[in-house]
């Protein structure tokens, strides 16, 4: 198993954890943000345009490396590189979950 991906994969799992974490505490202090909005047109446009760029952005960073080293040719190294990263995404909601249970 090369180190080189072992790092590669933990980083991209961080970035992916961060902008996680980063959209769930925007959510949840934005009623404190924006006050309890009358029911409109724009808030279910806002959380599917979120939607959108969040499954875009963590695609990327979950899907990217992978797909660029498939289209590479190293198919073998694709597929670790894929596993490694939602091994470790695996093991961060594993800590949260634990941390939930406290």
């Amino acid at each position: 198993m090369n180190k080189k991906f072992i790092w590669l994969s933990l980083a991209n799992a961080v970035a992916t954890f961060a902008y996680i974490a980063l959209m769930s505490w925007f959510l949840f202090n934005g009623e404190h943000w924006f006050g309890n909005q009358p029911d409109n047109f724009f808030m279910p446009l806002l959380m599917l345009l979120l939607l959108v760029i969040s499954a875009t952005i963590t695609g990327v960073l979950v899907l990217g490396k992978p797909i660029q080293l498939f289209l590479d040719n190293h198919k073998k190294d694709a597929i670790t590189m894929l596993f490694m990263t939602l091994a470790w995404l695996l093991a961060f909601s594993l800590v949260v979950v634990l941390f939930l249970m406290k």
